[in-house]
């Protein structure tokens, strides 16, 4: 079966000759940089077509633009996060400093961690990033989120799991 004879590639497509324009206007209008809302466009579809079902939303400029506001939320959290990290770098004596293409790497794989401790829980991951950021022991955390600490204690393996396949794959 072509992708013309998708009825869901179809679809896709419909929205796309009828709503891009407007998607990429308002896009726009949340992003200083005009490639970057071309970017945002395309991965806007791009998401659509990596759906195992859809089916014709009722105020398809809404749906469009709850897609893109997902994916804008990830990029200015992938910027600020890398904004934070470079700031770091400044701080360290140029001797310590990582090469430009070290620092592309840690870049990165930040991203990936990122991405990955995104599929955790909000405690979860304010667990993990209470315990690796800011060195608080368990009982402190456990306190904080209101959870026993055995609960903090699975919080932060599920964070170190997300980290090892973030930098390694998935065990085997």
């Amino acid at each position: 079966m072509s992708s013309l004879q998708n009825p869901q590639h179809e679809l896709v497509g419909s929205l796309y000759r009828d709503h891009r324009v407007w998607l990429l206007a308002w896009l726009r209008r949340n992003v200083a940089c005009p490639q970057r809302a071309e970017d945002l466009s395309q991965d806007t579809f791009v998401r659509l077509l990596g759906r195992s079902e859809l089916s014709a939303p009722r105020e398809p400029r809404a749906f469009l633009a709850a897609i893109a506001k997902g994916l804008l939320y990830d990029y200015f959290r992938r910027a600020a996060l890398e904004q934070a990290y470079l700031n770091e770098l400044t701080l360290l004596p140029e001797a310590e400093q990582p090469s430009p293409e070290e620092q592309h790497l840690i870049l990165e794989d930040l991203k990936a961690i990122d991405r990955l401790l995104g599929k955790l829980s909000s405690k979860a991951r304010a667990a993990f990033l209470y315990s690796r950021l800011d060195g608080l022991p368990h009982a402190d955390i456990a306190q904080r989120l209101g959870v026993s600490v055995p609960r903090v204690r699975q919080y932060l393996a599920q964070g170190m799991r997300q980290c090892y396949i973030a930098l390694y794959g998935e065990p085997t």
